[in-house]
């Protein structure tokens, strides 16, 4: 075979690559897109579902085999601008090994959550304004035992 078909041939295999990764990449994009959307739909139902649940107090129910809970989590996070502050006083109060190169939100939720338990339900002094404290409330879903 000369030269010039193994050259013709290679290039079409690779324009035809060409177009089907650019293809993909768009569909892809696309999927992505959607896949937003319907997270941003997701939160909405999800929270409009959780308030109805708490206004009407029902912690769980089931319907068609499925059961929806309340799910409440408390989430910590070091305030603006006070993370060396908060790093400082965690050593200082002998809590060091929770730092590695920062530390981890869910280490740092656990642990200010046992502090507020050990306090009375109350933010210990030495972490106020060090820290800013919320609760979620989600519902989770699971198949309903039979």
């Amino acid at each position: 075979m000369p030269q010039r078909e193994v050259k013709a041939m290679s290039n079409n295999a690779m324009f035809e690559l060409a177009d089907r990764l650019k293809e993909l990449r768009e569909a892809k994009k696309a999927v992505e897109e959607e896949l937003k959307s319907i997270n941003a739909e997701i939160d909405e139902v999800e929270y409009r579902l959780s308030e109805l649940m708490i206004s009407s107090e029902t912690q769980n129910f089931t319907r068609a085999g499925t059961m929806f809970c309340l799910s409440t989590t408390t989430r910590a996070s070091a305030a603006a601008g006070m993370k060396e502050e908060l790093f400082d006083a965690l050593r200082s109060k002998g809590f060091g090994e929770l730092i590695y190169e920062t530390v981890n939100a869910n280490s740092l939720s656990a642990f200010v959550k046992e502090q507020i338990a050990e306090n009375g339900d109350e933010l210990p002094d030495w972490l106020k304004g060090l820290v800013n404290v919320f609760e979620k409330t989600t519902v989770t879903v699971r198949k309903a035992a039979r």
